[in-house]
């Protein structure tokens, strides 16, 4: 099988999210790539993907093209927008040439038609995450571990440690269209993934600044504020950050 012959650190290392609302093919798909040793988080709709990436990072996205609400071609230009970096393989029973071309101007870095075989699945995702990886050019930027709650500069390895307030409210602006998010939905995120109750404006505004002020202490002195406040809107982070499970 593939799986038994691709790398075990690229197979480990890949988190894979599954839109599809097909109940039956998206439990099929799921389970294969799982087999393959993946992280696979199994989704029906734009808005689940949404909810997961409050939380969660992705390298792959396998998309289906016909979705009830939000479609595919909309879900891939920003998700192409807000993850540059993601591999987007959308899959479809629209086989047209001018179709697949719609596919490849929303973002989509492969087009597969349905059924696909599992193992051309597989290939497929490999091979993109591969190429990624390849032309992916380092720059000066943090890391985030989930597991450690701790944020390292990857430059020099300078590292501080994180509330878990602070470790959700990174990774929902990280994982946000334009590392942008309104203050209300922050508030609404810190209450539902960091257990933090009535917290307003102010509190927020606390929380901001402790942040800046740590997230100052591993970047260098004359660096762009790393998070900016958005009159009217919320926050924006300014810094580059990579999650790490």
């Amino acid at each position: 099988m593939i799986g038994e012959n691709t790398s075990a650190l690229a197979v480990q290392s890949l988190r894979i999210a599954l839109v599809e609302d097909d109940p039956l093919l998206r439990k099929e798909i799921h389970y294969h790539l799982k087999q393959q040793g993946f992280i696979v988080y199994a989704l029906d709709s734009g808005l689940s993907l949404d909810q997961l990436l409050l939380t969660e990072p992705i390298d792959a996205l396998v998309l289906d093209l016909n979705l009830p609400g939000e479609d595919g071609l909309s879900i891939a230009r920003r998700m192409r927008i807000g993850i540059p970096s993601v591999v987007i393989i959308m899959l479809t029973a629209r086989t047209a040439i001018p179709e697949r071309l719609k596919g490849y101007e929303a973002g989509a870095d492969i087009y597969l038609s349905k059924p696909i075989a599992p193992e051309e699945l597989t290939a497929a995702l490999l091979s993109q995450y591969r190429r990624a990886q390849q032309n992916s050019v380092p720059s000066p930027s943090l890391m985030l571990s989930l597991q450690h709650l701790s944020l390292t500069s990857t430059t020099t390895q300078q590292k501080v440690y994180l509330t878990n307030s602070e470790k959700v409210f990174l990774i929902a602006l990280a994982q946000a269209t334009h590392h942008l998010l309104e203050s209300e939905v922050i508030c609404e995120i810190l209450c539902q993934r960091a257990g933090v109750t009535n917290i307003g404006r102010r509190s927020l505004e606390s929380l901001v600044s402790r942040l800046r002020k740590k997230i100052a202490t591993v970047i260098p002195p004359d660096a762009e504020s790393p998070i900016k406040a958005v009159w009217g809107v919320g926050y924006q982070l300014c810094v580059p950050v990579d999650l790490q499970a």
